[in-house]
């Protein structure tokens, strides 16, 4: 399975303004974070998982969410192809499957991204996998302020 860019829409009237994401389907959601940085261009990455899948969206400001599949946990493939979606609270819930690593990069000082993910956070901890932030490098071309 592939990451998925489900669009924002959004209806306006005179009494103000509806946005939904009507194909968004939360079955499979057990629980959600929210994450804000301190620091623009600070970059939380990589976070991988064999099972938990996971969809993104930008509550305030803009992010780079890049995702990568990871053939090997053990041994990630370093040429392995990265993707990269610019995310913010008018455009996309990004849906990124299992077996794909994944971060996120706030491009603006105001941030807010919001997580939600198909496992406990116990089910997590067993499923979780880190491969440091600079090991595939979308980042730098944004002249990062930190990462982690």
């Amino acid at each position: 399975m592939e990451p998925i860019s489900y669009h924002i829409n959004s209806s306006v009237d005179e009494r103000g303004q509806v946005t939904f994401v009507n194909d968004f389907d939360m079955t499979d959601v057990k629980r959600s974070y929210v994450v804000t940085n301190t620091l623009v261009k600070t970059v939380r990455a990589w976070h991988g998982h064999q099972n938990e899948k996971k969809w993104v969206t930008v509550q305030k400001g803009e992010f780079l969410v890049c995702v990568v599949k990871v053939d090997s946990f053990d041994n990630p493939d370093m040429k392995a192809e990265v993707k990269e979606y610019v995310l913010n609270s008018e455009n996309s819930v990004l849906f990124i499957p299992g077996g794909y690593a994944n971060g996120a990069m706030n491009l603006t000082d105001e941030n807010e991204i919001r997580y939600f993910s198909s496992t406990s956070l116990g089910e997590s901890s067993s499923d979780d996998f880190r491969i440091d932030a600079q090991f595939w490098n979308p980042w730098e071309k944004h002249n990062p302020n930190f990462y982690e």
